[in-house]
């Protein structure tokens, strides 16, 4: 079905960023899975096209395109690469970005955002905890005052560009008593002492992605460093999460189609008992249906960009096209992976990687039960 959320300067834009990969990165993805992380001069790279400041004004560096679909058509782009990418650069230039732009003193501003659209400052986000998963409301780590400075104990895990990043935003419990009223989001440069990050975590896929648990151990962060108001950082966070949920599900249904595609080719080439396996009635059938699932979820995504960019995604509807398309995604990915029969298996295969990849969806920027417990309580259930 022909989509019709982009104009004629989305798709110029596209053809820039397709350019750019074809050019910078494509290449290079062995090096990057074994390297386990994307090089620097991937983001130097990618800040001198103007990739990285999407979201960030203009007198501070960045491009400022102030249409979300930019950032979409970027992300869709990346996740038909791998999923890695799109997870990586959605993480600085999606969801650290609008923190850094809409929370920060000018102060604060002046001093970050210029390398973060050069790629000289890569960011992350610290929320996840080992013992809370996904729920942000039980943080442990700690920021108590001395003076004109915090001091942080506790640990961030399964953080992205964790490995690498040189900025992480962090949320720490400021006021225990006050329980989610109590949390402030902080900005932790690596060079602070007490700062620490454990090995690159061995994933079950994504291997280009530097996840990474950090440590901070009597690490002394100015109150300058406060990003947003005292003990509203939960709030903070709720405000921001819907975009992070979109963005996720732009990579989903994205990096399905484009594997799905890859599979309709294979079942028209690969041939068993004289002719096409795609010939087949069974197989004929579930690709019939995996292709309208995927237009189907495409539209839903689609529609919901729009409504964000009219400022009128509301977090119940972020959660419901995160669930779907991660839903779908795994779905159609085990099915590609079975048409593939045992090459499927095969991690030489990009359809096994992608499988591989794609898991993780059902789990991050808030596991699909958490997405359908939110549902069901805005059903009244």
């Amino acid at each position: 079905m022909r989509r019709s959320i982009y104009d004629e300067d989305h798709e110029a834009f596209r053809s820039s960023v397709r350019a750019f990969l074809d050019r910078q990165v494509e290449p290079q993805l062995a090096e990057h899975a074994a390297a386990k992380q994307i090089p620097r001069d991937f983001w130097i790279e990618a800040g001198k096209q103007g990739f990285l400041g999407l979201a960030i004004p203009e007198e501070y560096g960045g491009s400022e395109a102030g249409d979300y679909r930019f950032n979409a058509v970027l992300t869709e782009e990346l996740a038909k690469v791998n999923m890695a990418l799109p997870s990586c650069v959605g993480i600085h230039t999606d969801i650290v970005a609008p923190y850094l732009v809409h929370l920060t003193t000018e102060e604060q501003r002046q001093r970050w955002l210029p390398r973060v659209c050069t790629g000289e400052i890569l960011t992350a986000i610290g929320m996840t905890e080992p013992s809370g998963g996904s729920d942000l409301a039980a943080l442990k780590t700690t920021a108590v005052r001395e003076g004109e400075d915090f001091v942080l104990n506790g640990s961030k895990t399964f953080i992205t560009n964790g490995w690498s990043a040189d900025l992480v935003v962090v949320a720490a419990r400021t006021t225990p008593e006050k329980k989610a009223r109590g949390i402030t989001l902080f900005g932790v440069e690596a060079t602070m002492p007490g700062f620490s990050r454990g090995p690159k975590l061995d994933k079950a896929g994504q291997d280009e992605s530097d996840t990474a648990e950090l440590f901070f151990e009597g690490m002394r962060v100015p109150a300058s460093n406060i990003i947003g108001e005292l003990d509203s950082g939960f709030i903070h966070m709720m405000t921001w999460l819907p975009q992070e949920r979109l963005g996720s599900a732009i990579t989903n249904i994205s990096h399905a189609a484009r594997i799905l595609e890859e599979t309709i080719e294979y079942v028209q080439e690969r041939k068993a008992f004289g002719q096409a396996i795609g010939s087949f009635q069974h197989n004929k059938f579930l690709v019939a249906e995996l292709v309208t699932k995927v237009e189907m979820v495409q539209a839903y995504v689609d529609q919901a960009v729009l409504q964000h960019v009219e400022g009128r995604l509301t977090p119940i509807d972020a959660a419901k096209v995160k669930w779907i398309s991660a839903e779908v995604q795994n779905e159609v990915l085990d099915h590609c992976v079975q048409l593939y029969g045992g090459y499927g298996y095969m991690n030489e295969y990009r359809v096994t990687r992608a499988w591989r990849d794609a898991r993780v969806t059902k789990i991050w920027a808030g596991s699909n039960e958490i997405m359908k417990e939110l549902i069901g309580r805005d059903l009244g259930l």
